[in-house]
């Protein structure tokens, strides 16, 4: 019996070491080339492809193998036959012949923008210029022909890397006339770019530049596709000495033509906008400051004999306005949840600012932003845990849970939903599993405990004194329900949001862009201002709107005062739908998904955040008019 299992144990350890090593090449991952390499003449330069996908739904992206490309380069006695035909010299030095379609290691940012490199057959050395080399003669089949018609028809582009230097190009193009009308017949012809021509620039045995071509000479029709398509795919490179610093390398894809020229930012737009913000922000404080003066000329003039006669306005809920609101336990988490993000937002924008966070390196700021949100949950936890105890709150444990959880759950339940359809689509943008559990060990690790930790450093070690000006009645008192229609909650609601986004509306769109687009955001010194004027125009509006409400006797201003702050958040989500379908080209469920899922989160973001600051400078508000007046 023990001879027997002892044969069958080393039968299954052989068998699972012959299945390990048959899938050895599946599974390696190659080391990246480091930027900024000094390179030998002759040395290989390795091209890095990426991902496909159409030019107009940017998240929308698959494999670069996902379609028929060449996976392995030609051997020398093709190229000598296909170069007789083409009638070029091929060039003496070759670079080293190397597996195709293995697969990059990937930064935590690049697994979360979708990226999914992989090595490619491309046979080039630094500083050797190559007028023509075949790549691969390969004969398409019919489905592989629909795969890339489909691409072509869809405007799909590819990119390539070389280093860290991003190519674009396109797939193919369709016949120019009466393209509409040959589509609809189901005529239009598909022409495909088998050749590539690579633009490498150098400065002092650096790649400071790369740019990548077709040739529109070389183009192989493709609309016929019930037929296999003989295809020579091939490719030329061209060196040349940049006087490009390696340091200032990505400044030229600013002005890259691959890019959309319309996207181009507008500096008196921007200007624009920052002056409304302060004329706005101006016109609020004189107006707010002109009548509180006479408010409280009018209440120090009376006596007490008087007092109770021309008590009126915003004096006489004295007694109810510091009457804490209901469901106090998410109001808390709410206000620390959106000083979380608050924080999160300001540093994340000073540090690509200062270049910290190099907005250049592909995934830098989303990953950013998920380290930035771990390391600051201890504001969080300690904002709404001792902002809780100051409103008598007694499960404190239930808050921080809450707390830790009021953002986190909405973003799982979009990114399951949004990962479901790129995975059902076979799309990159799906989140790989390893990029998965390092998120999941990030919020159980770092962003939890230091969660829970705020929370108990609040509960032990903050004031539980809330420090009312005035002493709260035990009974609450009515609040009138006659009022004119510019003076209620729907009206307020809108004032509240649309003034706000109206001075942030122009640089919104550049936002867009750089979000859902191919254009690259550099403009961190204006956007890190512009954010700051969005906060303080947000915070004097609902203060204005907060005068009005307790002026006419309505003490339960705390959600008022937060949700007024926070439809900002609502406006920029309706403005996503304008986006979508007016200013963008992209469409599909895909693409939809993303899109209107990822919008959802940033638009609850700014919710939390511009409500939270909102609240806390309408409390500073409140507790200085009333503690400036004589109360009973």
């Amino acid at each position: 019996m023990m001879m027997a299992a002892r044969s069958i144990l080393l039968l299954l350890l052989a068998t699972s070491v012959a299945i390990v090593d048959s899938k050895t090449s599946s599974w390696t991952k190659v080391r990246r080339v480091k930027a900024g390499k000094m390179y030998d003449d002759h040395e290989t330069a390795h091209i890095v492809v990426n991902k496909v996908g159409p030019f107009n739904n940017p998240t929308e992206t698959y494999r670069y193998y996902s379609l028929p490309f060449c996976q392995a380069h030609s051997s020398q006695e093709e190229e000598d036959e296909a170069a007789e035909d083409e009638n070029v010299k091929l060039a003496t030095i070759r670079g080293l012949k190397h597996e195709a379609a293995v697969r990059h290691k990937l930064r935590m940012g690049e697994s979360l923008v979708g990226d999914r490199r992989e090595t490619s057959p491309y046979e080039i050395t630094f500083g050797d210029s190559v007028d023509w080399r075949l790549l691969c003669k390969t004969t398409l089949q019919p489905d592989e022909l629909v795969k890339l018609k489909h691409a072509i028809q869809n405007n799909y582009f590819f990119e390539m890397f070389i280093e860290d230097l991003p190519m674009w190009g396109y797939i193919g193009d369709t016949a120019e006339d009466d393209f509409i009308v040959n589509e609809v017949e189901g005529n239009g012809r598909a022409y495909l770019f088998p050749h590539l021509h690579f633009y490498l620039g150098y400065n002092k045995n650096k790649i400071v530049s790369a740019k990548v071509t077709t040739d529109m000479d070389r183009r192989v029709d493709i609309t016929d596709v019930t037929s296999p398509i003989s295809v020579q795919f091939s490719y030329s490179v061209e060196w040349f000495e940049d006087e490009l610093e390696w340091k200032s390398r990505m400044t030229r894809y600013a002005d890259s033509r691959f890019l959309p020229s319309s996207f181009e930012i507008h500096w008196l737009s921007i200007i624009n906008s920052f002056v409304l913000v302060l004329l706005l922000t101006a016109f609020l404080t004189i107006i707010l400051l002109r009548v509180l003066k006479n408010d409280f000329s009018r209440y120090m003039e009376l006596d007490d004999d008087a007092m109770d006669e021309e008590e009126s306005g915003w004096k006489l809920i004295h007694g109810d306005v510091f009457r804490f609101p209901q469901f106090t336990t998410l109001f808390c988490a709410a206000v620390g949840t959106g000083n979380q993000l608050m924080l999160v937002t300001l540093c994340h924008l000073g540090l690509a600012l200062t270049g910290v966070i190099s907005t250049n390196r592909r995934g830098s700021i989303m990953a950013g932003v998920v380290v930035l949100y771990c390391l600051t949950s201890f504001i969080a936890g300690f904002t709404s845990v001792r902002l809780f105890r100051q409103m008598n709150g007694k499960l404190w444990v239930r808050c921080i849970l809450l707390t830790a959880l009021l953002f986190p759950v909405p973003v799982v339940g979009v990114f399951m939903w949004v990962n479901t359809v790129a995975l059902a689509h076979g799309s990159t943008s799906a989140l790989p599993f390893t990029a998965i559990l390092t998120v999941i060990a990030l919020y159980c690790l770092i962003c939890l405990p230091l969660t829970v930790l705020g929370g108990i450093v609040a509960k032990n070690y903050s004031s539980a004194e809330f420090n009312a000006p005035t002493r709260t009645t035990k009974v609450a008192r009515e609040i009138p329900t006659e009022i004119p229609w510019y003076r209620g909650r729907a009206f307020q609601v809108l004032i509240a949001g649309f003034l706000p986004f109206s001075a942030i509306y122009i640089e919104l769109h550049y936002i867009f862009a750089s979000m859902w687009g191919h254009q690259i955001y550099t403009l961190f010194g204006i956007l890190l201002l512009a954010f700051i004027l969005l906060v303080i125009v947000t915070s004097f509006i609902t203060v204005a709107l907060l005068y009005f409400q307790l002026a006419r006797e309505d003490h339960r201003w705390w959600w008022a005062s937060y949700i007024n702050g926070g439809m900002t958040g609502l406006f920029i989500y309706v403005y996503s739908f304008y986006y979508y379908y007016h200013r963008s080209g992209m469409s599909g469920i895909l693409q939809g998904s993303f899109y209107f899922g990822y919008m959802a989160v940033v638009s609850f973001a700014f919710f939390l955040m511009l409500g939270a600051a909102a609240f806390q400078f309408s409390l500073v508000f409140v507790k200085y008019i009333y503690s400036r007046v004589k109360c009973d």
